[in-house]
């Protein structure tokens, strides 16, 4: 008999409102390794705080949030430790520490969460910032780079620890095509080696057809469909193809 694979992601009617307003209003889905999922949906449609709640970041107001098969909805924050250091977080606007070098804000994590030597990190973290195209740059400060720049040194940092899953919050947002053309391409590539799933909560269509196996997309605080690119595009369903069609508005 074959053994059943636990989903490393697993939401279960998960809502959330913040100030009588409903955010989140019954949202579930489970995530295999080696799939990536594109959540999407219009602006003030909840995609942000859905990742944020996936991660343990926010706790939801009900349902189940299981992450590497443990339920996080109502852990502690020390619980949450050795749970978060098996998870990447790629923020939307990359979050770097304004006062850390490109090399310390990458060596973060390592520093903070492992005890390695100075020499593993310093070859880690150049490992990873050549992997993102950015080889060269450890004296820069952030306020020296580019948002593309910016957000490849987010990318690296969040990939230091090897983490299982990756969460990408609109990781082409504010960027020219060209540059959201190379981290599209970019999350692509580290599909086929350092990382082989996430989710990425993005509002280009353009974008998740790159890098996404599975779409999903939010409205009015639950998944409208869900299924492949191909499956999404044929969807019946008349919020999806409002959505594609870029007519979808959030009240």
């Amino acid at each position: 008999m074959a053994s059943v694979i636990e989903p490393l992601v697993e939401l279960r009617d998960v809502r959330k409102s913040f100030e009588r307003k409903d955010v989140l209003t019954g949202v579930s889905f489970a995530l295999r390794k080696g799939t990536t999922l594109a959540v999407m949906g219009g602006s003030g449609s909840g995609k942000t705080v859905l990742l944020r709640i996936t991660d343990g970041l926010i706790r939801p107001d009900d349902g189940q949030v299981s992450l590497f098969g443990m339920r996080i909805e109502r852990m502690g924050e020390e619980a949450m430790l050795p749970i978060r250091k098996r998870a990447g977080f790629v923020f939307q606007g990359a979050a770097l520490f304004d006062s850390l070098s490109v090399f310390e804000n990458v060596a973060y994590p390592l520093r903070e969460h492992t005890r390695r030597s100075l020499g593993e990190i310093s070859d880690r973290v150049h490992r990873f910032l050549s992997l993102v195209g950015m080889p060269g740059t450890d004296e820069l400060m952030p306020a020296e780079l580019s948002g593309g720049m910016r957000k490849r040194v987010g990318i690296a940092r969040a990939l230091v620890m090897e983490p299982e899953v990756v969460f990408f919050d609109e990781p082409t947002a504010g960027l020219d095509p060209t540059n959201a053309r190379l981290v599209a391409e970019l999350i692509a590539t580290l599909r086929a080696g350092v990382c082989d799933t996430a989710i990425v909560v993005t509002h280009d269509v353009e974008f998740a057809n790159m890098v996404a196996d599975q779409m999903a997309i939010l409205h009015r605080g639950r998944f409208a469909d869900m299924g492949t690119p191909g499956e999404i595009r044929a969807s019946s369903n008349p919020d999806v193809r409002r959505f594609l069609a870029g007519e979808l508005r959030e009240d």
